[in-house]
């Protein structure tokens, strides 16, 4: 069961990992220590070897097609995911998606990705626009920032309107990302508050255990920075492979809480928080930051989440997420 409200902390003993679970960490952390460099490069030859991509297609009743955003980089486009289910007829939410990866690898046509928005966009009812952005450290901070909102620009000017379904409802816009891609759609979501579009609104933000950091650590991050999924050791290399050289975690684009957003109007905010995720009391404190700002937000934690948790559709958390964001979208439009 997912809890709202003020989460409490799990219990002091910490559980035992399914052996399965523990064969995945041993993998994950193999691949950590072939693939990112101890000069904060990463071997991208190596990461290839294990990066499936999936062309657009039609499956489970949901139809999916690419569209370029920026001709001068063939890393940022967009792949949109529209439910057949519905009519042309029926003016449908639009979320714009991006994935996680630390800044630094993942893609809109990896598999995982692909099979979450998927889900997202049939289970939901919305069009989904899941964003390919530049990565990290050829391409670090802000980035990342700059292709989402271009995104924005791009829907906002109607150049991307061939791609985009004629019953995706501009006015009903939804920014949403899980882990890094959660801490994008903060920033970007806060830069589109602070600015003025002629087509698109949007009305709310969902961020999946979103990444934030900072220098001082917190207790969810010593008690789960081993084997749950996302350790100590690899957030602090992405943060250095991202962040501006010199700089440390206590940049605003990772220690946000640092900064303010006084006098801006952000959108209703879903926040989702895993129990067992080292990001856990970052998160917490980013919902008590968006109340002391007075903004609107909700939270749901599940107690066993662990990081990535929306990577592994048969988990009881998965379809969890998909029913509490349809809930908060729903109540929003």
């Amino acid at each position: 069961m997912a809890s709202t409200g003020d989460a409490q902390s799990p219990n002091s003993s910490l559980p035992t990992l399914p052996w399965k679970r523990k064969l995945a960490d041993l993998f994950t952390s193999f691949l950590f220590r072939q693939a990112f460099r101890s000069d904060f490069t990463v071997n991208r030859r190596f990461l290839r070897l294990f990066d499936r991509k999936l062309p657009p297609f039609t499956s489970r009743g949901v139809a999916a097609s690419d569209a370029t955003i920026d001709s001068s980089t063939s890393d940022l486009w967009i792949r949109v995911y529209n439910p057949l289910t519905f009519s042309n007829s029926d003016p449908l939410p639009v979320i714009i998606y991006f994935h996680g990866g630390g800044f630094v690898y993942g893609s809109a046509d990896a598999p995982p990705t692909d099979t979450f928005c998927r889900d997202f966009a049939r289970e939901i009812g919305a069009i989904v626009i899941s964003v390919n952005y530049r990565l990290a450290p050829e391409d670090r901070f802000p980035s990342q920032f700059d292709d989402g909102f271009h995104v924005l620009k791009a829907m906002d000017k109607g150049a991307i309107s061939e791609t985009v379904p004629e019953n995706a409802d501009l006015r009903r816009c939804f920014i949403a990302g899980e882990s890094a891609g959660g801490n994008i759609a903060h920033h970007v979501t806060v830069r589109a508050a602070e600015s003025e579009f002629k087509r698109v609104k949007i009305v709310g933000m969902i961020l999946i255990q979103p990444f934030f950091g900072g220098e001082e650590r917190r207790d969810s991050e010593i008690r789960f920075g081993r084997g749950y999924g996302l350790t100590l050791e690899m957030t602090d290399w992405f943060w250095k492979a991202w962040l501006p050289v010199g700089s440390n975690r206590d940049h605003t684009a990772a220690n946000v809480v640092g900064s303010s957003i006084s006098g801006v109007k952000v959108p209703a905010a879903l926040v989702v928080i895993g129990g067992l995720d080292l990001l856990r009391d970052r998160n917490r404190e980013y919902v008590e930051w968006l109340k002391k700002s007075g903004q609107e937000v909700r939270v749901v934690e599940y107690p066993n989440g662990t990081h990535g948790f929306i990577g592994k559709p048969d988990l009881p958390e998965y379809s969890m997420l998909i029913q509490d964001a349809k809930q908060f979208i729903n109540k929003i439009s």
